[in-house]
């Protein structure tokens, strides 16, 4: 598998490379791949289908200069940011027909997530969806887009991230898992005892992610999907 670690300047421009990614897997141009990456400051990332007016507290971003943004995969929507630890793979579901289906690829995925992470972070839980909690709480979110022959996986693990500030910037969501029994975001979601250079290092072991794909990302279609859909407000704001 190919590894690529990778932060570009802008939170669009990191959505916009994981797709293209995706794209050129389809095309018959890519690899699989692991993708790292973490923003440095925070944004508010919409999932695919989610509405700004339902999850969005707005005026508190535009106060804090806190940029709004939609992904391709779908679940919810999320705060990002210094902190929280993104990862994307790009997988080949023709070489793996046994992700298939979405539900169980969710498992799939995040069983061999918790497995690296299991000595450093025991009792890891898989629940709601697709979410990997411990006592309760919630740690790692992860959401699928899905072409013919590819999918595209987006993770989330905090472990350093400021939980207190996800109630400003996000409204309760309407649908919650039964597990999340109404706790409010605080009370929710919590970091893992570990370091980002410890999380990178077993998500690369877990994947066997060897081969570096940092000189050859698709630069220009990373550009042109920024210009014609994640800069855009059409984009952003077209539900």
């Amino acid at each position: 598998m190919q590894f690529l670690d990778l932060t570009l300047p802008t939170p669009e421009e990191n959505l916009a490379l994981d797709e293209a990614l995706l794209v050129l897997a389809e095309q018959g141009g890519g690899q699989e791949i692991l993708r790292l990456w973490e923003i440095g400051r925070p944004c508010v990332v919409l999932g695919n289908f989610c509405r700004i007016a339902d999850d969005v507290n707005e005026d508190a971003c535009r106060a804090d200069g806190v940029p709004v943004r939609r992904r391709v995969s779908g679940g919810g929507t999320v705060l990002i940011g210094p902190g929280c630890l993104n990862f994307s793979l790009v997988l080949d579901m023709r070489h793996r027909p046994e992700l298939a289906d979405v539900s169980r690829s969710h498992v799939l995925i995040l069983d061999r997530v918790s497995e690296v992470l299991a000595v450093k972070v025991p009792h890891i839980v898989f629940d709601g969806i697709s979410d990997l909690c411990v006592g309760g709480k919630k740690f790692s979110g992860n959401a699928q887009r899905r072409r013919r022959d590819w999918l595209l996986h987006h993770g989330t693990l905090l472990y350093n991230f400021p939980v207190e500030q996800i109630s400003r910037y996000l409204r309760e969501p309407a649908r919650q898992p039964p597990y999340r029994a109404n706790r409010p975001h605080s009370d929710f979601v919590a970091n893992i005892p570990a370091a980002a250079a410890s999380l990178k290092q077993e998500l690369r072991f877990a994947w066997a992610a060897d081969d570096d794909l940092a000189p050859s990302w698709p630069h220009e279609l990373t550009a042109r999907l920024v210009a014609e859909r994640y800069a855009r407000e059409e984009w952003i704001r077209r539900r």
